[in-house]
């Protein structure tokens, strides 16, 4: 019988059968859980393998259903493999005559794409691709050469490395998409893949004329400042950068909080990150990630479910329905000492310098260190998946530690606070 936890923990390079369906097996990659069919081909003989689907888009159920049409098409003397094999050559020779432009193999990623990411996600990736491939938008994509792909992201390397990595990513998966669906042709190069491999890295943050990679935590002095200087922000920028504290959380996922998310259990209130607003949401061994609300965090929810009972709790009109994570990185550098922006506009600013959104969540991880949190708790609060074997076989949730950690942890914040009043 299949068992998709047995699925989810499967070593790459190991497989399962399914009793009662012969040739269909689970194969398991490091990345990837395919589903596919291994028969003897009525032709020569020989075994051959035809691909299904992925785990756990398709079910068992639908793999069941397309494992019974190629095994039918076996037994009637036809060899399923080979006969698609057949059909890409014929489409990638269609797209050859017709010209399968960049352009379209681009369109074609991003209605595959939508579904599987957040609104936010999507719309970056729109919105970086159609800047990036303008200049190459009405070729095909069997034309684009080594020089033309270097080209385009060594323009953008010196001044965004990282969204030129973003890019380089994206155009590598365009073209895998084009080359898998046949569309390109199967020996089309996929040269994304392979210029500037591991060149794009961040310089690190500018500050004050200076590249500086080290990554920021607040002392207990600059905590001690911020805290009570928040409120100098508007209202939903204090509740978010003092939910980034109080929780650990990623501002993303602080962003899209919902009151349908929040639950108040027996040991207390709980605010439960559906795998699908993750980052890590890609990986099989992912779960909901659980956050208690104590102290300020819980006060904060409270209020905003009263205000949005059914709606995201840091609603916008965007079209996300949320106030987006750039947004709040948009409130800090306005209010930051060093912003030339609008210098018509008077408004406070931060007293402590060279910070960002992030290094919140940075500083509450490293302050569960400095009070002796154990790391796989630690790394269980901010919702990080644990390496390797340890990551699939270890399932605990780690509830009544993440409550008891992350009392300590708003504990030690008020402290701060109270100590600077």
């Amino acid at each position: 019988m299949f068992d998709p936890r047995s699925a989810k923990t499967l070593q790459p390079g190991s497989h399962l059968t399914v009793d009662g369906a012969p040739g269909l097996r689970l194969t398991a990659t490091q990345t990837k859980r395919t589903w596919s069919y291994r028969y003897k081909s009525p032709a020569d003989g020989r075994m051959r393998q035809i691909r299904l689907g992925h785990w756990p888009a398709m079910g068992l159920p639908a793999a069941l259903a397309a494992w019974e049409r190629v095994r039918e098409q076996r037994q009637a003397g036809e060899d399923p493999a080979a006969e698609k094999r057949a059909r890409r050559r014929q489409v990638a020779a269609d797209s050859r005559e017709t010209g399968y432009t960049v352009r379209k193999a681009a369109d074609d990623f991003l209605s595959s794409y939508s579904g599987t990411v957040s609104p936010t996600t999507y719309e970056e990736a729109r919105r970086l691709l159609a800047g990036a491939l303008a200049p190459l938008e009405s070729r095909s994509v069997a034309s684009i050469t080594r020089p033309d792909a270097f080209d385009l992201l060594e323009a953008m390397r010196d001044k965004r490395p990282v969204v030129a990595a973003r890019v380089r990513n994206l155009l590598g998966a365009v073209w895998d998409r084009a080359i898998d669906s046949g569309r390109a042709a199967d020996d089309t190069v996929n040269w994304w893949r392979l210029v500037l491999k591991g060149k794009l890295a961040s310089k690190g943050r500018l500050i004050r004329g200076k590249r500086v990679k080290a990554k920021r935590t607040l002392t207990d002095a600059e905590v001690a400042a911020l805290i009570p200087w928040l409120p100098n922000l508007s209202r939903d920028m204090d509740d978010i950068l003092t939910m980034y504290l109080w929780t650990c959380a990623r501002g993303a996922e602080i962003c899209a909080i919902e009151a349908v998310d929040v639950s108040q259990e027996p040991d207390g209130w709980w605010w439960t990150v559906p795998i699908a607003k993750l980052k890590m949401r890609r990986i099989d061994s992912i779960t909901d990630l659980r956050v208690p609300l104590v102290g300020r965090a819980l006060a904060i929810v409270k209020r905003r479910i009263g205000k949005s009972p059914g709606g995201f709790l840091f609603p916008s009109e965007g079209a996300s329905g949320h106030i987006e994570q750039r947004a709040v990185g948009a409130a800090i550098w306005h209010h930051r000492p060093e912003c030339k922006n609008r210098p018509h506009v008077v408004r406070p600013r931060f007293t402590i310098a060279d910070f960002g959104a992030h290094d919140l969540r940075r500083t509450g991880r490293t302050m569960l260190s400095s009070m002796g949190c154990p790391t796989d708790v630690a790394e269980a609060i901010i919702g990080h998946v644990q390496p390797g074997v340890q990551g699939i076989y270890n399932l605990h949730r780690y509830d009544a530690e993440r409550r008891a950690w992350i009392t300590r942890l708003a504990d030690r914040l008020e402290a701060i606070g109270r100590a600077a009043s």
